[in-house]
């Protein structure tokens, strides 16, 4: 073997979370070691707008997407649903023993999408492979994933199926796997690595000249559940022209037709907002910004933080509380300040925080230090997956 292998596996059925960390980490560790190569295995439909790194690449399997009755339904193909999925399952199988990677990483989902990397993760585990979990450092309410978990037979699975459970972020965030009954205890193989820094791509250009001086970036993610906090934002800059920034809106790539369309057109008399559908280049964006107008997820969190960007958080409650549980464990920290619409949606109440947001200093460096450390750890750790032949054909870079 000339090089190490990276398999990484994303359902992506929904929003931009999953592949965005994905390529994080596959970026980070290639940067790293330069004898390492990853594969990603994702059902996102928008992977291909991504740029990746030398020895990155992906292979897309067919997308399905959650219907709001909690079924799945093929999202490009007229198939039933269980066709997809044993498409899915049989192209990840078959992925996996021709890639023949040294590390497996399977991203949020411990069985897969309906259980579909189970039959792979088996398979390799058989033949040596070393298997990893990566979980967000939160994943749900508590007793909702412990109900959710222990339907689908997951927790005995889980010590089953994997060497290490990878945290992406910091011990003092909490455990997301607290509540959890496992056959035994779980903690040995919790491996906390911190968030994932973000930094602005050298290949992302941004004009400048088209952007207002000053400005607030609103961003809800990939859009798709979006719209309440982009409709509140836009009710406060109808409602006043005197807020003390512009905003820029990207509504993200999966927020429907008719909602994109809508806020288009009453973007059109406010001279104060600019809107774009998608940028793959956010950072850019948020890095030239004044402040941040988000709903709480992980990535956009992360960038955060690591830009320093003074922030208000929209969080969404449903399906999950993810956000709602991210965004008031940060404001608990000082990190960012956080509006909840079933407490207030008024539009004086938006008025009065965008006022207070664009007074709000940026982030110290002390209230970030010892958060942002994902990367290195993750480095660290994968090392330690390998053995000891394997690290030396790696051939470690430092930087």
């Amino acid at each position: 073997m000339n090089n190490a292998r990276l398999l990484i596996y994303s359902h992506d059925t929904y929003g931009l979370g999953h592949l965005r960390r994905c390529r994080t980490i596959a970026h980070a560790l290639v940067k790293r070691f330069k004898g390492l190569s990853v594969l990603i295995v994702s059902g996102s439909p928008i992977i291909g707008r991504f740029e990746f790194r030398a020895r990155v690449d992906y292979v897309r399997i067919p997308g399905v997407i959650k219907l709001y009755n909690g079924e799945y339904t093929s999202l490009g193909l007229h198939i039933d649903i269980q066709q997809t999925l044993d498409i899915r399952k049989a192209i990840i199988q078959h992925t996996a023993l021709s890639f023949q990677p040294d590390v497996f990483l399977v991203d949020k989902e411990p069985l897969g999408l309906k259980g579909e990397v189970e039959p792979t993760l088996r398979v390799l585990r058989e033949i040596g492979v070393k298997t990893v979990l990566g979980l967000r450092d939160v994943m749900d309410d508590p007793q909702w994933l412990a109900d959710e978990w222990q339907q689908k037979g997951i927790p005995p699975k889980l010590l089953d199926l994997y060497d290490d459970i990878w945290v992406y972020g910091p011990a003092s965030m909490g455990s997301p796997l607290t509540g959890i009954e496992f056959p035994e205890p779980v903690d040995p193989r919790l491996y906390f690595t911190g968030y994932l820094a973000r930094h602005v791509p050298k290949t992302a250009e941004l004009d400048l000249s088209a952007l207002p001086d000053r400005y607030l970036l609103v961003t809800p993610g990939g859009g798709g559940d979006g719209v309440e906090m982009v409709d509140w934002v836009l009710r406060a800059y109808e409602s006043s022209s005197k807020l003390p920034a512009a905003a820029v809106i990207i509504l993200g790539p999966f927020m429907g037709a008719a909602e994109r369309e809508q806020f288009e057109r009453r973007a059109v008399s406010l001279p104060q907002v600019i809107i774009h559908t998608f940028d793959r280049h956010i950072e850019a964006l948020m890095a030239n910004a004044a402040a941040v107008v988000a709903m709480g997820g992980y990535n956009t969190f992360c960038e955060i933080l690591s830009l320093r960007k003074p922030a208000l958080l929209v969080p969404r409650k449903k399906p999950r509380l993810e956000q709602f549980i991210r965004a008031t464990q940060a404001e608990a920290l000082g990190l960012v300040k956080v509006l909840d619409l079933e407490e207030d949606d008024s539009t004086e109440c938006m008025v009065q925080a965008l006022q207070q947001l664009s007074c709000q200093p940026p982030l110290k460096e002390n209230q970030v230090s010892g958060l942002l450390t994902g990367q290195e750890r993750i480095a660290e750790r994968f090392l330690t997956l390998l053995g000891k032949h394997q690290v030396e054909q790696l051939n470690k870079v430092e930087g």
